[in-house]
C-alpha cells in the first residue's frame, strides 16, 4: 500500500503541470474497436479562434460601454469569421471535440448573445426604461435558447437548414443595425422604440421553427469555374464601398428570407391541398 502510495507520489511531482492549481481536462472518445479512449488536454489550435471569438465579443461589450459603438459592432463581425474559422480549422485538422463544442456556444452567448444586446441596449434602449430590458433580455433569452437547442439537436438535425435564424445571423442583424444607423449620424435615443422591436424580433427568429438555408452543402474544397472567383472578388469590392450599410442589408435580407420562404411554401402547399381537391 505504502509502495503505490510513493509511486502515485513520485508520479504528480514528475509531470510539472501537476503542481499548478488547476485540474487538467481529460476526455473519454470512441477509440476504433469501440472502446473509450481517454486524452488528457485540449487541442490548441481551433480553441484560439474560439477565444479570439470570445475576446471579440467582450471588446464589443466593453466599447459599447464607453460609447464607442462602431467598434463595438464592427467586433460582432470580427467574431463571426472567427467563430466561423473554428469549427472549420477542427474538421480540417481532426481536432474536434466535446470541449471545444461546449467552449464554442459559451463564447457564441457572450459574442452573439449578450454582447448585442447590451450594445442595442446602451445605445438606444435604456431611456425606454423598463421596456428597454425587456426588449434586450427577449434577445438574450432567445439567444440562449437557440444554442441549447442546437447543441441538443446537432445530430439529428438536416445540416442544409437551421431550425430558427442562427445566433450570428441575429447578432449581424442587430450589431449591422448600430453600425449602419450610426454612420447616418442616427442618435439610437430617437429610434429607441424601433431599435427595441427589432432587437426583441432577432430574439424571437432564433427560438422560431422556421427554416433558413444553412449553406453547409456548398463544396468549397472542389473545383468551381473561374467566373465564381472573379464573383467572390466583387462581392468584396462592393462590400467595401460601403460595409456597414452593405453587411446589415445582407443579414435583414437573410433573416427575411426564412419567413418570406416560410410563406411561399405554405402557400405553395395550400394551393397544391386545394388543386387536389377538385
Amino acid at each position: 500500500m505504502s509502495d503505490m502510495h510513493e509511486q502515485e507520489k513520485n508520479s504528480a511531482t514528475d509531470d510539472p503541470l501537476s503542481l499548478l492549481p488547476i485540474d487538467e481536462h481529460i476526455e473519454e472518445v470512441p477509440g476504433p474497436d469501440g472502446k473509450k479512449i481517454r486524452h488528457k488536454g485540449v487541442y490548441l489550435l481551433p480553441n484560439l479562434f474560439t477565444t479570439a471569438a470570445l475576446f471579440s465579443g467582450f471588446y464589443a461589450i466593453v466599447s459599447a460601454m464607453d460609447g464607442n459603438f462602431t467598434h463595438a459592432a464592427i467586433a460582432i463581425f470580427v467574431a463571426m469569421v472567427l467563430d466561423g474559422l473554428d469549427g472549420r480549422v477542427a474538421r480540417l485538422t481532426n481536432t474536434q471535440s466535446a470541449f471545444g463544442a461546449e467552449y464554442d456556444s459559451l463564447s457564441d452567448m457572450v459574442a452573439f448573445g449578450v454582447a448585442p444586446a447590451l450594445i442595442a441596449f446602451s445605445w438606444a434602449l435604456h431611456d425606454l426604461g423598463k421596456a428597454g430590458w425587456v426588449f434586450a433580455f427577449i434577445y438574450v433569452a432567445g439567444a440562449a435558447l437557440r444554442l441549447a437547442r442546437f447543441n441538443t439537436h446537432i445530430d439529428t438535425q438536416d445540416k442544409r437548414y437551421f431550425t430558427g435564424l442562427a445566433s450570428p445571423s441575429a447578432a449581424g442583424l442587430v450589431a449591422g443595425m448600430v453600425w449602419a444607423l450610426s454612420d447616418f449620424g442616427i442618435d439610437g435615443k430617437d429610434i429607441g422604440l424601433l431599435v427595441g422591436v427589432l432587437t426583441a424580433l432577432g430574439g424571437l427568429l432564433m427560438v422560431s421553427n422556421i427554416r433558413y438555408h444553412s449553406f453547409k452543402d456548398l463544396d468549397l474544397k472542389g473545383r468551381v469555374p473561374f467566373f465564381v472567383i472573379l464573383l467572390v472578388v466583387l462581392v468584396f469590392a462592393i462590400i467595401s464601398t460601403d460595409p456597414s450599410r452593405i453587411l446589415w442589408l445582407i443579414f435583414i435580407v437573410y433573416s427575411a428570407s426564412g419567413p418570406v420562404l416560410a410563406g411561399w411554401r405554405w402557400r405553395k402547399g395550400r394551393q397544391a391541398a386545394a388543386e387536389g381537391g377538385d
